[in-house]
């Protein structure tokens, strides 16, 4: 009876350590503006709204200089990795020209802050800029 004791409170140990080092970190638009902490090795996941229908898209935020179009929203990639991007489709019958989502995934790859700003905007020439912005300070530790 003892060891059936034992054997459950190591289980429920391990459970709860694994659940607390949870390796992968995922934000939506509610953490604009804020910090997370994410293990080395660990992942990000970014997810925010989008309607490609509309022309928008998420990207990295964008400074024009001399009428070159820079991105500066770029993370520190000696820090944060990006390893993966794409649209998540609304679920099959949504009504036509239906939002879905756009999912960002990163790799902490090294300690250290960085900070990685989106805008949502319509990348053509004369398209809307910024009509929606997302900035996060990420710590990988």
């Amino acid at each position: 009876m003892k060891s059936k004791i034992i054997l459950t409170c190591a289980v429920v140990a391990l459970a709860l350590s694994l659940f607390a080092c949870s390796s992968e970190v995922a934000v939506s638009a509610s953490y604009d503006g804020k910090e997370v902490k994410v293990p080395v090795d660990g992942s990000l996941i970014v997810t925010l709204e989008s309607n490609p229908t509309t022309g928008f898209k998420w990207q990295y935020e964008e400074e024009v200089k001399d009428t070159l179009h820079i991105l500066t929203g770029i993370p520190d990639e000696t820090v944060l990795a990006l390893v993966g991007q794409k649209f998540v489709a609304p679920e099959a019958g949504a009504s036509p020209g239906t939002g879905g989502e756009e999912v960002w995934t990163f790799k902490a790859v090294g300690k250290g802050t960085t900070e990685l700003s989106l805008e949502y905007s319509q990348p053509w020439e004369g398209g809307t800029k910024a009509a929606k912005t997302f900035t996060l300070t990420i710590v990988v530790k």
